[in-house]
C-alpha cells in the first residue's frame, strides 16, 4: 500500500513540475548566459531530488503512515506553489524580491508572522519560562514598544522611500563615497554574515526536533530542511515565500494550539487545575518578574523596557523598522496597507501566539524536571545541545499518532517560513546594494535574479554549518542582542535629524560589533569576572552610542542637496529638519508648504500607546483567564474592549481594514495572487 500511494506521488509531482518547468524554457531564457542552456531541466532535476531525499528520510523515521501523510502533503504544497509562481518571481528583480510592491496588507502582515514564528520560538519561550517563569519573556515581549512606534511612525516613511531593499536608503539619506561604502558593506554584513546567524539559530531548533521527534542526526536533520526550503525558494521568490508563509502560518499556529492541549492531558500533567497547582510550577506563573529578585527584575523586565527596545537591532524587531519587516512595507500596495500589515503582525506576534507555548513549557517542567531528567531521556542526543529548550520537542514526543505528523508538520512550517524570508531578504541586499550597485551596474533583471537565486543556495549553504556549531537558542539569542547593542537609537533618529549622516551608521555598526567581540572572548580571559547579560547590553547601549554621537558631531554632515531630496521624497517633518529647510528657503527653493507642515509623530505616538494597552491587554487577560484569576482578568479584558474603541477611533487605516475584509474572501484573494 505504501508503495503504491508513494509511487502515485511521484508519478504526480513529476508531471507537474515537467509540465511547468518546460513552458519556462523560452527564447530569452536560453540566452541568458551562455552556459546556462539547460537551467531549468537541471532545476526540474534539483526539484525531483529533494522531493526524494525527503521522501526517503521519512521512510526511515520512527512514524505511522498517517504521519508521513502530513509531512509530505507539506512538502508538495509548498514545491507547488514556488513553481506556480516561477515565470512570475523570474520577470524582474523588483517582482523577485518585492513582489512588484502590489501586496495586500493582510498577506503581508502574516507573512511578518509566519517570519518570526521560527520553530527555535517556542524552545526560546521554553527556556526563559524554565528559567525564569513566565515573566522571563518580557525579555521578547519589550519589543512590541518598537513594533507599535514602526506601526505608526515609521511604516509611512519606508513605503514613500521607494527603495527596494532598507539597505539602499543609505545612498537615499546621505551623500558620498561613505553612503556608497555603507551601503554596500551593510549589505554583505546583514545578508551575509548576520543573516547566516538567524538561520543557523532556526536551523539549530529543527535539529533538537528532528533528534527528540525522529532520532535522526543533526546532519541529515539539516539537508532535509534545507533542500525543500531552498529550492521553493529560489523557484517563486518573495511572492512564492507571501504565499507559503500564509499556509504555513495556519499550520503552525493549529499545531501549537493542539500540542497545547494533548500535553495538558497528559497523566503527568492532569489537565490545567493541577498543572498550576504543581509545586515545580506555582513559582513560575507570575506574568511580572519578582520584585524582590533585583538581578531577575533587571535582567527580563527594567532593561528590556527601557533601554533594549529602542536601543538593540534585532530581527524582526528594528526600531524603526528593517529587514524583513521593512521587505514587506516596501512590497505593499500603498502607505495604509503598509501600516495595516505591519498592525498585524504585532497584534498577531505579541497577543496571540505566546500561550500555547507558555503552556507547554510549564508541563515540561512537571514531565522534565532538571536538565539531567532531559539527558537521561534523550541520551542519543549529544550532550552540548541537552538544554532547556530542548524540552519543548521532548514533550511533543508524546503526541498520538496523526497529530504527531501534523504538528511536526507545523515545526516543518515555522522552520521553512522563517528560513524561505531570510533567503529572499539577504539574496536581495547581495543583488541590489552590491552586485548591481557595485559589480554590473547594467546586468538585466534576469540576470540579478539568477544572482540572487544562487546567493540563496551559497546563504542556506554556509547557515547549514555553522547550525552544527550552535547550542541553545537564548545563546545566539544573546549574540545577537549584544552585536546590536547600540545601534538602535540611531535607526530611530536619522528619520528626524538632518545632522546624522553615514559616519554615525559606520561608527555604529563598528562599535556594537568590537564591544560584542570583546565581551564575549576577551574580557574573562584578560582576568575579569563575567558579567551578567543585562551588564553586558547596557555597557554596551552606553560606549555605542556616545561613540555614534561624537562621530557625528565631528564629521561634515550629509550635503545640502541630498538632505533636502531626502526630505521631498519621504517628508518626515519635525524640528530635527527645520535648519535643513530654513537654508533652502534661502538658498531660494520653494519650502514654505514644509516649514508650515503639521508633524503627525504627535498624534502617531497616541496610537502608539493605544495599541500598546490593548495588545498588552490582551495578552495579560488571556493569561489571567487560563489561571482562573477572575479580577485581574475582567480588569484586563475590560481595559483591552476601552483601548480597542479608543484605538479604532484613532486609526487612520480603519476603512482600509473594512473594505478589505467585504472586498475579499480567501480563496479568490489566494487566486488572484498566485496567477500571473
Amino acid at each position: 500500500m505504501l508503495a503504491r500511494s508513494s509511487a502515485k506521488v511521484f508519478t504526480y509531482f513529476i508531471k507537474l513540475s515537467n509540465f511547468k518547468l518546460l513552458t519556462l524554457e523560452d527564447t530569452n531564457t536560453r540566452t541568458l548566459y551562455p552556459y546556462c542552456d539547460n537551467i531549468w531541466n537541471s532545476t526540474r532535476v534539483l526539484i525531483l531530488l529533494a522531493f526524494c531525499l525527503s521522501f526517503t528520510f521519512l521512510i526511515f523515521m520512527t512514524l505511522q503512515f498517517i504521519d508521513w501523510l502530513s509531512i509530505i502533503a507539506f512538502f508538495l504544497i509548498s514545491l507547488i506553489i514556488g513553481i506556480s509562481v516561477m515565470k512570475r518571481a523570474g520577470s524582474s528583480a523588483a517582482e523577485f524580491f518585492a513582489s512588484s510592491r502590489n501586496m495586500p496588507w493582510w498577506l503581508l502582515g502574516i507573512s511578518m508572522v509566519a517570519t518570526t514564528f521560527s520553530a527555535d520560538t517556542p524552545n526560546l519561550v521554553t527556556d526563559l519560562v524554565r528559567q525564569h517563569g513566565v515573566a522571563g519573556n518580557w525579555l521578547w515581549w519589550a519589543f512590541l514598544l518598537t513594533g507599535m512606534v514602526t506601526v505608526f511612525i515609521y511604516a509611512k516613511l519606508w513605503r514613500r522611500s521607494g527603495v527596494l531593499t532598507d539597505v539602499e536608503f543609505y545612498e537615499l539619506r546621505y551623500s558620498g563615497k561613505l553612503a556608497a561604502f555603507l551601503r554596500g558593506f551593510r549589505a554583505l554584513y546583514l545578508g551575509l554574515f548576520f543573516n547566516i546567524i538567524i538561520m543557523a539559530t532556526v536551523l539549530l531548533a529543527g535539529i533538537k526536533i528532528g533528534g527528540v521527534i525522529l532520532g535522526i542526526s543533526p546532519i541529515k536533520t539539516v539537508m532535509l530542511t534545507s533542500v525543500i526550503v531552498v529550492i521553493y525558494s529560489m523557484l517563486g521568490g518573495l511572492r512564492g515565500v507571501l504565499i507559503t508563509d500564509f499556509i504555513q502560518f495556519a499550520i503552525a499556529m493549529t499545531g501549537s494550539v493542539l500540542a497545547a492541549y494533548v500535553v495538558l492531558n497528559l497523566p503527568e500533567v492532569g489537565g490545567l487545575e493541577n498543572l498550576l497547582a504543581h509545586p515545580l510550577v506555582r513559582n513560575k506563573l507570575s506574568i511580572l518578574p519578582d520584585f524582590s529578585d533585583t538581578s531577575l527584575l533587571l535582567t527580563v523586565f527594567i532593561i528590556p523596557l527601557a533601554v533594549q527596545w529602542w536601543s538593540v537591532w534585532y530581527p524582526g524587531a528594528e526600531p524603526g523598522g528593517g529587514g524583513y519587516v521593512a521587505q514587506r512595507i516596501l512590497a505593499a500596495k500603498d502607505e495604509k496597507h503598509a501600516i495595516a500589515a505591519t498592525l498585524l503582525y504585532n497584534f498577531a506576534h505579541y497577543a496571540l501566539r505566546p500561550w500555547p507555548w507558555i503552556i507547554v513549557a510549564l508541563a515540561s517542567l512537571v514531565v522534565f524536571p532538571d536538565i539531567d531528567s532531559l539527558r537521561t531521556a534523550f541520551p542519543h542526543i549529544p550532550t552540548e545541545l541537552v538544554k532547556h529548550d530542548l524540552a519543548y520537542p521532548a514533550m511533543l514526543t508524546y503526541l498520538p499518532p496523526g497529530l504527531l505528523g501534523l504538528v511536526l508538520a507545523s515545526l516543518i512550517a515555522a522552520v521553512m517560513s522563517t528560513i524561505s524570508t531570510h533567503l529572499n531578504w539577504g539574496a536581495s541586499y547581495v543583488v541590489n546594494d552590491f552586485y548591481k550597485r557595485f559589480l554590473k551596474e547594467d546586468s538585466s533583471e534576469r540576470e540579478q535574479v539568477f544572482v540572487g537565486r544562487m546567493t540563496i543556495v551559497l546563504l542556506m549553504i554556509l547557515s547549514a554549518v555553522f547550525a552544527l556549531f550552535l547550542s541553545n537558542a537564548l545563546q545566539a539569542f544573546n549574540i545577537l542582542l549584544q552585536i546590536g547593542a547600540g545601534t538602535g537609537l540611531l535607526f530611530l533618529l536619522r528619520w528626524f535629524w538632518w545632522r546624522i549622516n553615514a559616519v554615525s551608521e559606520i561608527a555604529a555598526m563598528v562599535i556594537s560589533f568590537l564591544v560584542a567581540i570583546y565581551f564575549e572572548m576577551i574580557h574573562v580571559r584578560l582576568g575579569f569576572s563575567d558579567l551578567l547579560e543585562w551588564q553586558k547590553l547596557v555597557t554596551g547601549v552606553a560606549i555605542t552610542t556616545a561613540g555614534w554621537v561624537i562621530a557625528t558631531l565631528l564629521t561634515k554632515p550629509t550635503d545640502q542637496k541630498t538632505l533636502l531630496e531626502f526630505y521631498r521624497k519621504v517628508s518626515p517633518g519635525g524640528p530635527g529638519w527645520k535648519k535643513v529647510l530654513e537654508n533652502a528657503k534661502l538658498a531660494g527653493e520653494d519650502v514654505e508648504s514644509y516649514l508650515n507642515q503639521k508633524w503627525s509623530v504627535p498624534a502617531g505616538l497616541l496610537s502608539v500607546f493605544l495599541g500598546l494597552v490593548l495588545i498588552y491587554s490582551l495578552l495579560f487577560a488571556t493569561g489571567f483567564w487560563l489561571y482562573s484569576n477572575t479580577l485581574p482578568a475582567l480588569i484586563s479584558t475590560t481595559t483591552a474592549v476601552a483601548a480597542t474603541y479608543f484605538f479604532v477611533q484613532a486609526m487612520e487605516i480603519r476603512k482600509l481594514i473594512s473594505a478589505s475584509l467585504h472586498k475579499w474572501a480567501f480563496l479568490s484573494s489566494n487566486f488572484q495572487i498566485c496567477s500571473s
